[in-house]
């Protein structure tokens, strides 16, 4: 049986360490992983019902598409409840995942005007909300609120970041440097305090975190195996405990990722 992870907020809001869930994708720059995901939070009310009534709600289930590389471009959508996967397939379908976005977060870029092609597909990870808005209602926005062309920039220097700390990890790192650099994301993110450790309960695939690292679930498998066996961390059928953060850290030979 397929090994999974499931990502839950934090329970123990005193704990300096663990953090509620946001975004996830390879960075060295953990506080950065939430930047860019007060899209709406930023306006007033009366900006924000505006924002509303030119947009479109929809909901999406589990493994819905939402928009696939290459299509053309109509706009984006602006995440409201759930998570959405952007991710690019390969000519040998083999897939590497840019990230994990959480509510507040918006899809669909780096095009926001509804010009060219999407370079990235997006899913939903589950039941999940959107706003979609239209590349020209995005013009007339960002033309005619300041605070949404902010949001909007704010956004897309986040989204930046994210490409660039994708592409300085896959082609700096090794695949066992950006696994344990995940595994850190992780637990300082979206574990919770349980008997004095931390506690990620499993149901995201290994083969979900080999898309994210850039190897294979085989692989992913064996190394998460490997560091059990050496006390790193330690598995059950359904999580992954480990000490703390710190220990963590420290075992893995890692320094300070804030």
């Amino acid at each position: 049986m397929r090994a999974t992870w499931q990502v839950l907020p934090v329970n123990d809001t005193d704990s300096e360490s663990l953090r509620p869930p946001c975004a996830i994708f390879l960075t060295e720059q953990v506080a950065e992983l939430n930047a860019g995901a007060g899209f709406l939070s930023q306006l007033t009310d009366e900006e924000q019902n505006r924002v509303r009534a030119m947009g479109t709600l929809k909901t999406l289930e589990k493994r819905d598409r939402l928009f696939t590389q290459g299509e053309q471009h109509l706009g984006v959508w602006i995440i409201e409840t759930g998570r959405i996967r952007s991710f690019y397939t390969g000519p040998n379908g083999r897939e590497i995942t840019l990230a994990y976005w959480t509510s507040g977060h918006f899809v669909g870029g780096p095009e926001v005007f509804g010009t060219g092609r999407h370079i990235w597909s997006g899913d939903a990870l589950e039941q999940t909300n959107v706003l979609f808005l239209s590349g020209r209602c995005m013009r007339t926005l960002v033309a005619e609120i300041p605070s949404v062309a902010i949001s909007v920039i704010e956004g897309l220097v986040a989204k930046g970041r994210c490409y660039s700390a994708l592409i300085q990890m896959l082609g700096t790192r090794t695949a066992s440097a950006r696994l344990e650099h995940l595994l850190v994301i992780l637990a300082t993110h979206h574990g919770r305090e349980e008997d004095g450790e931390i506690v990620i309960d499993r149901t995201i695939s290994y083969e979900q975190l080999a898309t994210i690292v850039g190897s294979t679930r085989q692989w992913v498998s064996t190394t998460i195996d490997n560091l059990h066996a050496k006390g790193v961390l330690s598995l059950t059928r359904n999580q992954m405990r480990i000490s703390s953060v710190d220990s963590l850290r420290a075992q893995l030979g890692l320094s300070s990722m804030e």
